[in-house]
């Protein structure tokens, strides 16, 4: 599972997705965070070093937020078929659909 996500991190499929989260997020935890050290020219190169760190976590959350759902729906059975070829339902919710 770490091996899968570790190369999800650069699958074109989620980079998309996980740059836009970690550009809007990160710029959004930046100026709470940093904004006020940046303004007063009091930045320093560990917060630097944090600021990195505030973009580099949303894009690992994202990325692995969507490893995950996608591990997941792989995971989960196809919808059974009835002779019509419509999707039916577990018989459990057929019996209370009735």
């Amino acid at each position: 599972m770490i091996r899968g996500y570790i190369l999800s991190l650069f699958d074109p499929e989620f980079v998309t997705t996980g740059v836009k989260t970690a550009v809007f997020v990160g710029s959004l935890l930046f100026a709470i965070n940093h904004g006020l050290a940046l303004l007063r020219n009091e930045m320093t190169v560990d917060r630097w070093i944090s600021v990195a760190a505030t973009y580099a976590m949303p894009y690992l959350v994202n990325v692995y937020g969507q490893y995950s759902y996608r591990r997941k729906l792989s995971k989960q059975p196809s919808p059974l078929l009835s002779e019509a070829g419509k999707a039916r339902l577990p018989q459990s919710r057929e019996r209370t659909m009735k």
